[in-house]
């Protein structure tokens, strides 16, 4: 048995990225924190990975050039990979604008692993929640390169996403519902 299946079995779990995207404001930390809570509270072992969170450290010094968020997604890939390959379920929160850095992520994970999912909102419905005043920001041209404004957001082709979410329209719990559906059944380990 190859390593990470002997680590699945002990973990009891089938390891998967589940990797949330879009705008900023659209609620990507608030459901991957209430997914991995939810998970972790079914016994599953999980970690969190957030864009702040690996900006803060792993990818500290990188900017929001191009290059730059290539670089940072790319380690965010890189990272995630590790954990699914220790048999952990990585939920991932990472603004990911570009469909060509999603598809590198996906290559990194590898297709298999990895579960994309896109939450809907627009640029005016995120710039009125605001949670982290960064629509101000970008408005008083405080934060340059700033997605869906200076810098494009691709939303997902036709079939990219496992899963779309309207964040605007549906609640919460809502969400975390239809992306519970979605994630249990692919972490679970079937018995042999």
């Amino acid at each position: 048995m190859p390593i990470r299946a002997e680590k699945e079995a002990r973990l009891k779990q089938r390891a998967r990225a589940i990797w949330l995207y879009g705008l900023p404001g659209a609620g990507k930390t608030t459901l991957a924190t209430a997914l991995e809570a939810r998970l972790a509270a079914a016994g599953f072992t999980t970690v969190l990975l957030d864009g702040d969170q690996i900006r803060s450290g792993l990818s500290r010094g990188l900017g929001f050039s191009k290059e730059d968020r290539a670089e940072n997604l790319r380690r965010s890939a890189e990272v995630a990979k590790l954990f699914v390959e220790a048999g952990i379920i990585p939920v991932c929160a990472f603004i990911t604008p570009l469909r060509a850095y999603r598809d590198e992520a996906r290559k990194i994970i590898g297709p298999d692993d990895f579960i994309s999912v896109y939450l809907s909102a627009s640029y005016d419905q995120c710039a009125r929640r605001d949670p982290k005043g960064l629509y101000r920001q970008a408005e008083n041209r405080q934060l340059p390169q700033f997605s869906g404004r200076d810098s494009v957001f691709e939303p997902p082709a036709q079939g990219e996403a496992s899963l779309v979410l309207d964040t605007a329209a549906v609640p919460v719990d809502a969400c975390l519902a239809q992306l519970e559906a979605l994630v249990l059944p692919r972490v679970r380990l079937l018995p042999p």
